[in-house]
């Protein structure tokens, strides 16, 4: 008799709840139901003529919105998780924003477009049918969660897009390296090097008629040799930290915490070493998040976490946290350095999450899927 009360108190809250929720969402989601499958047949209709290239991509957002907050709600009220089934949305090459045409033939190809228009209906009746009736509001959340989760085939269709993305990112960001080592080289080393040969050539010439002359271009010669030498050693370092190389992620990630001109309070705690690849996308991330930090946010002190999470679905991942108590208001939009950095993490299945309030503080968290070598 005990066991039977709780239980009893337990169905009745569950009953009240569904009498108050049941009716609010079938009066609210009714008519929005209603108004985008509407919206959506005659931007469909409009197409041939043209105008529906305009209206079809605001609609399918809007859609797109409302159905991940009935993906939202099923989850906060049936405790069904129902994933988000989308592509990544298309962008040009460097970041710009596509036309309304490339917006229009992408959410076209997209299955979770018709997928969701395909609900708007059943949504407008099966759904408000149970949604009025509180004993049937856990089939409605079935309903919405069968009719609205990805499928096998959608979901395999997401990550080849994903895969198409990265792989353009990966050709872009090692280009554009190319392009900064080529740089580099002819305006700093070579320039040395060609100044330093025809430094020789004059001192040939001055070695007998003017040994206090020829004296002093060798002397400004070594230096430039010197210099040279440095120039490279720089770049050499830009590709691959020979500490990263030597001595791993963890003391090259102290190493770049003890350059930086601001104080940076490490605590590092890896189990050994990674893959090469995985260690430098790492460092050059935390590079560039805290070269982001000391240039924008003007912070007192930075916060460097790292450690090896094993309570990940890759079963294993280095993740990142850099903390600063700068004036905050950081974003990912499009042209930052945050998002060149999430796009290059992207190439190994990471992630980047930004916290950034305007007063701050601001949290910035990397995550590299990786096992240790």
């Amino acid at each position: 008799m005990t066991d039977e009360r709780p239980r009893a108190a337990v169905q009745t809250h569950e009953l009240m709840l569904a009498l108050v929720r049941g009716p609010a969402l079938a009066v609210v989601t009714l008519p929005l139901s209603i108004l985008l499958f509407v919206l959506s047949v005659v931007s469909l209709a409009l197409l041939p003529i043209g105008v529906g290239v305009v209206t079809f991509p605001p609609v399918q957002r809007a859609l797109r919105r409302y159905a991940n907050q009935r993906r939202r709600l099923v989850h906060r009220w049936g405790g069904i998780e129902v994933p988000e089934p989308y592509r990544p949305w298309p962008r040009e090459r460097g970041g710009g924003v596509v036309g309304w045409v490339e917006q229009c033939v992408w959410l076209l190809k997209d299955p979770a477009t018709w997928r969701d228009i395909s609900w708007l209906p059943a949504d407008m009746t099966a759904g408000f049918t149970t949604a009025l009736l509180p004993p049937m509001l856990p089939l409605n959340h079935q309903l919405t969660a069968r009719m609205l989760e990805p499928t096998r085939e959608m979901l395999l269709s997401r990550r080849v897009a994903e895969l198409y993305e990265t792989r353009h990112d990966a050709v872009d960001s090692s280009a554009a390296e190319l392009r900064r080592i080529e740089r580099d080289l002819h305006d700093g080393a070579q320039a040395r090097l060609v100044a330093m040969g025809m430094s020789l050539g004059t001192i040939e010439a001055l070695v007998e008629r003017d040994p206090a002359k020829a004296k002093a271009l060798i002397a400004q010669a070594r230096e430039n040799s010197a210099e040279a030498l440095t120039e490279l050693r720089d770049l050499v370092r830009g590709i691959h930290p020979p500490v990263l190389a030597e001595r791993g992620l963890p003391d090259a990630l102290r190493a770049l915490a003890l350059r930086m001109q601001i104080p940076v309070e490490a605590d590092i705690d890896l189990p050994g070493r990674f893959d090469e690849p995985v260690e430098t996308a790492v460092y050059f991330a935390v590079s560039e998040v805290l070269t982001n930090a000391a240039k924008h946010a003007e912070p007192s002190r930075v916060w460097l976490d790292v450690l090896y999470a094993e309570d990940t679905p890759d079963a294993g991942a280095v993740r990142v946290t850099v903390t600063d108590d700068g004036k905050g208001g950081a974003s990912l939009d499009a042209g930052s350095g945050l998002r060149g950095v999430q796009r290059r993490l992207a190439q190994f299945d990471g992630v980047l999450a930004l916290d950034s309030p305007a007063d701050g503080p601001t949290m910035v968290t990397l995550e590299v899927p990786a096992q240790p070598t």
